[in-house]
């Protein structure tokens, strides 16, 4: 759970500390909207001891220990003489302010370990450590179907001829990622020595392309070539390579590009073809700019954008025109022949499984403020301030636990999205406290943590497990027994609902189920979607389709 394992008795733990705390300090740290929601589902919570087990289930200590304000408010839980014992380790002097002078102290970064210590918090030993280097060698079956395969050849069809460039569209769950794999292969193959860049804009994405194609280089591959993971922290030297593959962070790449332009310049003589997932941040002028140093630098560079989604919006035309436009209004998309639209084959032969959408109608209590309808009004997206109140809105809380609960009579994987982090500890919280297996991941979750969860997540435990989360997991992540997804987090963007309804929808032949179960939170006065039953095929008409 953490970067530290020193654990010296006695310190208090955050359970302990909690059982003896008074129900008001613990409703102050839990939040009124948490209560408010547990009193309606419980109206006896606040009896003795019962306030204190939730809190043991909500806050995560690692976390609690980092958040300031968090923090203060622990300190401030501490009985005397455990204040006196952690004023002591952290070399604070007994004194009137007391309390004031620990957690002034405890901000410090020197004190993390001390903290760490005393509340014996300590890392979870089963947590997978990330080990994989910066760069290694990746060493040389792994078959396509029939559909993937035809798309697969008029890609590449496409990427020699002018002017290079194409989408391949094909929905989730359909193998894009390792369509599109044996399209890097072959053009490594074919090309050496060169690099192939594959840009993502997350971990979990750009993790996942790493591993698959070192999966597919190791039954494809011609010779030993290298693969370069430059990510986070990761920082391999990259002006020394001319053979092999490029897994890049799009923001790592983009800081490149704005403090050492002439780098990617040069990186782009080599490079000879650049692929994006989630084609629709192309235009993102930051990303854009990168994609256009890479492949324009030389007339053969080619490139290829990959997408279940081919529009940046569900109703702008300008700018899903811009982005097929950036494209060249090329695109690949899945022919089945005998099937009019690709996906009701996939259904069909259970490549993706069958999807059951419902609606959950809210009923939410949230009054929008002329300041709140003006920006809504100018947002891409439902702006984090109107997530934050839905979040707190207890009408609507007691609803989505009540379907989760319902969904976890007849399901053993199941996700949720949240539409705040506050609003997905608030679930997670009161799922598990009235025994249901669930598990958080926000991207404030520690990397460690993370990777223990989603490990837990996608293994062959037989027990009903629910994980909510809010603003990671919509793509990069493949739990294929995943068969119910509740998305409470509303959207205008149908890229953004599609992907949240794909982490549901894997068929058996992929591993997953014949049918997903899909209910979506639909709130009044706010934009969103009920299903994607269109959405393969809404942005049609800005694209032209090459024979």
């Amino acid at each position: 759970m953490t970067e530290h394992n020193i654990m010296t008795s006695p310190g208090m733990s955050f359970k302990a500390l909690f059982c003896q705390a008074k129900p008001a300090s613990l409703r102050n740290i839990l939040s009124e909207s948490i209560v408010d929601v547990l009193e309606a589902l419980d109206p006896e919570i606040l009896s003795e001891g019962r306030l204190a087990e939730l809190a043991s289930h909500l806050i995560e200590p690692s976390d609690a220990l980092r958040d300031s304000n968090v923090r203060d408010d622990i300190i401030r839980l501490l009985p005397l003489p455990k204040a006196r014992e952690l004023a002591e380790r952290l070399g604070v002097e007994d004194g009137r302010n007391l309390y004031d002078n620990i957690s002034k102290a405890a901000s410090k970064k020197l004190a993390v370990p001390i903290l760490f210590s005393f509340f014996g918090v300590v890392r979870d030993v089963r947590a997978p450590k990330n080990s994989a280097p910066s760069a290694g060698i990746s060493i040389a079956s792994y078959a396509l179907f029939d559909h993937q395969r035809k798309a697969a050849q008029r890609v590449n069809r496409f990427l020699s001829d002018q002017p290079r460039k194409t989408v391949l569209h094909m929905p989730t769950g359909s193998g894009k990622t390792r369509t599109a794999m044996h399209i890097v292969t072959s053009h490594l193959k074919e090309n050496e020595p060169t690099l192939v860049c594959w840009l993502a804009q997350n971990a979990e994405l750009l993790e996942q392309a790493a591993d698959e194609f070192e999966n597919a280089w190791r039954h494809l591959g011609n010779r030993n070539v290298e693969i370069f993971r430059f990510w986070g922290n990761r920082n391999p030297d990259l002006m020394g390579v001319h053979d092999g593959v490029i897994i890049a962070g799009l923001g790592k790449m983009s800081s490149l590009d704005s403090h050492d332009p002439q780098t990617l310049l040069r990186l782009a003589d080599r490079v000879s073809l650049t692929v994006i997932d989630e084609a629709h941040q192309a235009i993102a002028p930051t990303y854009k700019a990168v994609l256009t140093a890479l492949y324009s630098k030389r007339p053969a560079n080619a490139l290829l954008g990959l997408t279940a989604t081919p529009g940046r919006t569900w109703s702008d035309i300008e700018e899903d025109t811009r982005l097929s436009g950036y494209f060249d209004g090329m695109k690949v998309t899945l022919e089945v022949e005998g099937y009019s639209d690709p996906v009701t084959f996939l259904i069909d032969q259970r490549y993706l499984a069958r999807p059951m959408f419902k609606q959950l109608n809210s009923e939410a209590g949230l009054k929008l403020s002329k300041s709140d309808i003006e920006e809504l009004s100018v947002s891409i997206d439902i702006p984090e301030s109107l997530l934050d109140k839905l979040g707190g809105d207890t009408q609507r809380n007691l609803r989505i636990i009540s379907a989760i609960e319902d969904l976890s009579t007849r399901h053993k994987r199941i996700i949720v999205f949240a539409p705040s982090v506050n609003n997905a500890r608030l679930l997670t919280a009161i799922l598990t406290y009235r025994g249901i297996d669930s598990y958080l991941v926000t991207g404030q979750t520690n990397t460690f943590e993370r990777e223990r969860v989603i490990k837990g997540f996608r293994g062959n435990a037989s027990r009903t497990m629910v994980l909510v989360n809010y603003g990671v997991l919509t793509t990069g992540f493949d739990a294929p027994a995943t068969s119910a997804a509740v998305i409470a987090r509303p959207t205008r963007s149908l890229v953004l609902y599609s992907q949240m309804v794909g982490r549901a929808t894997r068929g058996i032949k992929a591993g997953g189920n014949k049918e997903a179960e899909i209910i979506t939170v639909v709130d009044p006065h706010l934009p969103g979607f009920g299903n994607v039953t269109d959405a393969f095929t809404n942005w049609e008409d800005v694209w032209y389709e090459p024979e």
